[in-house]
């Protein structure tokens, strides 16, 4: 039996909602397998600024620091100051957005499985922005070659662990923004030298968001810097149906951080219809990164099992009502629940 200390931040908007339900889902893993967890719930974002005065409170960061993972709902207009902080604190380099087409989900191709890996540190991403006068705005882009290497490397163990079409293709924008993206292209082709048995090309951003609409079920592994990940990501969400189908993990060396792509959805908060599947694939993938950390082939199992049951309840049409189900989110999550086991 291993137990894992959860740090659980409920967010804003639909938020509260989503890590209900997946709080209910690790409570189910908890209470009838090997897998156990003590979940630390908290507070980050608007409410939080609002109660505390600071969007991220240190007792949340202390609450993180105390924990094996930290599964985060989404926040809203704060989300700067607490995701792209928490990435800092915690070196959390890689983030990692799969888009994959799930049944009768309304998607562009019913073969799409794909993985965008981000380099998750660094570009415009740093906030280094700055007026010259009123009316005039610098910004400021980073790119090393220590970041840039360390993305690249994960993205090839990534290409050869899922041993689907072992294929890697980095995106840039080398051919305009010579000196960074031509760095970040240089590392990104050194990197695959080590890796002879994985296809590696290369993109400009703009033909592969062509692409990606255009032939999605081609691409395996997506590697690309902070700001085109971001973008890119969020459009390969959107060929396999929306973000409500879209995790992502942030990963480092030491910790992970998980959560869905998409926002705080405050139009629909409240409404008892949000689809929680991308909190739960996000919850699989805590699951799957925990199992890698410690060893522990059962929590791998339960992570693979959140996503049966998901494509399970997906084939009977059981959905939740904003991707034109009957269910709400509390029916859809009991339901769940009850499949698991």
């Amino acid at each position: 039996m291993t137990r894992y200390t959860i740090a659980l931040i409920t967010g804003d908007g639909i938020g509260y909602e989503l890590t209900s339900s997946a709080k209910t889902i690790l409570e189910t893993i908890s209470d009838n397998s090997t897998t156990k967890f003590t979940i630390n719930e908290t507070d980050a974002g608007d409410n939080a600024l609002v109660k505390f005065g600071k969007a991220l409170p240190d007792f949340t960061t202390d609450i993180i620091k105390k924990s094996e993972a930290c599964l985060k709902g989404p926040v809203g207009e704060s989300a700067a100051d607490v995701i792209i902080v928490l990435r800092r604190i915690f070196d959390l380099y890689v983030n990692i957005r799969p888009a994959k087409s799930y049944p009768n989900i309304k998607n562009l191709s019913e073969n799409v499985d794909l993985i965008t890996i981000r380099e998750n540190t660094e570009d415009i991403y740093l906030g280094w922005e700055f007026n010259i006068d009123e009316n005039t705005v610098i910004a400021l882009r980073l790119t090393s070659e220590r970041a840039s290497r360390r993305v690249a490397e994960y993205a090839f163990k990534t290409a050869v662990i899922r041993n689907k079409k072992r294929k890697v293709v980095a995106v840039h924008k080398a051919n305009v923004l010579r000196k960074g993206d031509g760095l970040f292209s240089k590392t990104c082709r050194s990197v695959s030298h080590k890796y002879p048995n994985i296809q590696y090309s290369e993109l400009y951003v703009d033909a592969c968001a062509m692409n990606l609409i255009r032939n999605p079920e081609d691409f395996d592994i997506i590697l690309t810097t902070n700001l085109f990940g971001d973008i890119l990501s969020d459009e390969a969400a959107q060929v396999v149906g929306g973000l409500g189908m879209g995790p992502s993990a942030n990963v480092g060396n030491d910790f992970g951080l998980f959560e869905p792509v998409h926002g705080a959805a405050f139009d629909i908060a409240g409404k008892n219809i949000a689809n929680p599947s991308s909190i739960l694939l996000s919850t699989k993938m805590m699951l799957e990164w925990l199992a890698d950390k410690y060893n522990d082939k059962d929590a791998f199992n339960e992570g693979q099992r959140i996503e049966n049951v998901i494509t399970s309840l997906l084939k009977q049409n059981k959905k939740t009502k904003d991707i034109g189900g009957k269910l709400s989110t509390t029916e859809f999550t009991n339901l769940f629940a009850i499949s698991m086991y």
